[in-house]
């Protein structure tokens, strides 16, 4: 399969006062930016910590940590002093280091420097802290601000993602709501499996999260409040209620509804309760995102004929097709945090794909399209990453094999497998858990 790849140019400028050490993303990257990150002087956890700060840039295809036997001076915390000609010798462009430390509340803090090597000017210098059980938190946040510095990139490491574990029988699956942080670690399930699950979506308040559940031997909408894990039903409709998604701010949920045959798109007030129709045709029509600035609505339908994209306003006026690929079925799609990019599952000629297009249609690119099954991506909330669902083949024994969920770079680059206990599919992931201020 053709891949789509893309350079990365490592840019080094000095100015008068400050250094200008970083990655200009025009793509993706084949020669990643050379790192060194030393180990965070201090508590018993300070290795966890490099290694979790370790794990996010290298996954993010845009570092290569150097190997650690390579390093020549000893930093002994914040406080020290880099000898750059030490640093310079084995190549490093940037030097990471800290110290971890516990506090007299119990907390954990981390102090860190983040330099340029070359140049010898200071990038970072930060100090956070967190409650000790929350230390892996502290590795992500330290990689969200070293990465966001030296790509000029927004943030994505600090996050979680909810999916639909599963496991058991092939023809009776055993279906959970699951959630982890993005990397795969601190994983645990918000539903004991009793009843069949599917489609989760994250509120951009981080306070809920919707999707459809077989709850009473009817499929529809819920509600799970992640603080008190309380459990509610999106309302009593007559109809089979599902792909459920928020609104930006929150206040909103549109999702899609079966009547006598016929499937349109709704949207609920979640504090009135007010129901608004907004599609009305004979065609189904469901799986609709909102655009980031709340003006518009993806969705798709088969109204031409075949299952297609549009694009329309959130009252349901102006209607527009977008994708016109001369063969295949579209769905899934999901608007990008930047607003640049929609993604999209792509159905042709038996084979599934993750491609993104802008939101007009033009653009189309097929990201991913080497598996047996591809489907349902999810956006990080940069707009840089793709996360998505992948069954692969038994080629020995001809079978269908395990479904896992894997990250792409929105160019075509760097898939990375994101491990699970389980078969998991339907990923969504959430808004950034720390502020950018």
């Amino acid at each position: 399969m053709k891949k789509i790849w893309f350079c990365v140019v490592l840019c080094l400028m000095a100015f008068s006062s400050k250094a200008a050490l970083r990655i200009d993303v025009v793509g993706a990257q084949s020669n990643p930016m050379p790192i060194a990150v030393a180990d965070f002087v201090g508590e018993s956890v300070s290795p966890g910590v490099r290694e979790v700060i370790v794990s996010n840039l290298e996954r993010s295809g845009l570092f290569r940590v150097i190997d650690k036997d390579a390093y020549i001076q000893k930093m002994e915390g914040v406080q020290s002093v880099p000898n750059w000609a030490d640093w310079q010798t084995i190549n490093a462009q940037a030097l990471l280091y800290g110290t971890v430390e516990r506090t007299d509340d119990g907390r954990y803090k981390i102090s860190f420097r983040l330099w340029d090597v070359f140049e010898g000017q200071p990038l970072l210098a930060k100090s956070l802290s967190l409650p000790a059980q929350e230390w892996r938190r502290l590795g992500h946040m330290v990689s969200d601000m070293v990465y966001s510095r030296l790509t000029s990139e927004d943030e994505y490491f600090d996050t979680r993602v909810v999916y639909i574990s599963e496991s058991g029988n092939p023809l009776r699956r055993q279906k959970r709501l699951a959630i982890m942080d993005q990397d795969g670690s601190g994983h645990h399930y918000l539903t004991d499996g009793k009843v069949m699950v599917l489609t989760p979506r994250f509120s951009p308040n981080m306070q809920k999260i919707a999707y459809m559940s077989y709850k009473g031997g009817k499929p529809r909408v819920y509600l799970l409040d992640l603080k008190t894990g309380k459990e509610e039903w999106l309302g009593t409709f007559s109809g089979m209620t599902f792909a459920p998604r928020f609104s930006p701010d929150s206040s909103k949920l549109i999702f899609s509804m079966a009547q006598n045959g016929n499937t349109e798109i709704y949207e609920q007030n979640l504090r009135t309760k007010e129901l608004k129709r907004l599609t009305n045709h004979p065609a189904i029509d469901t799986t609709p995102s909102y655009s980031p600035d709340g003006k518009k609505i993806v969705f798709s339908s088969d109204r031409s004929g075949s299952q297609q994209l549009y694009v329309m306003d959130t009252d349901g006026k102006d209607v527009k097709r977008i994708s016109f690929g001369s063969k295949g079925a579209y769905a899934t799609p999901v608007w990008s945090p930047r607003g640049d990019y929609i993604a999209f599952t792509k159905i042709q000629d038996g084979a599934f794909f993750i491609g993104v297009m802008r939101p007009d249609g033009s653009g189309e690119r097929l990201l991913v399209m080497d598996a047996y099954m591809v489907e349902s991506p999810t956006w990080s909330p940069n707009g840089r990453v793709l996360m998505y669902s992948k069954q692969m083949l038994n080629e020995e024994e001809g079978s269908v094999g395990k479904s896992g969920l894997y990250s792409i770079d929105v160019t075509g680059y760097n898939e990375q497998h994101i491990p699970t206990p389980n078969d998991a599919t339907d990923p969504a992931w959430s808004p950034l858990l720390h502020s950018k201020k």
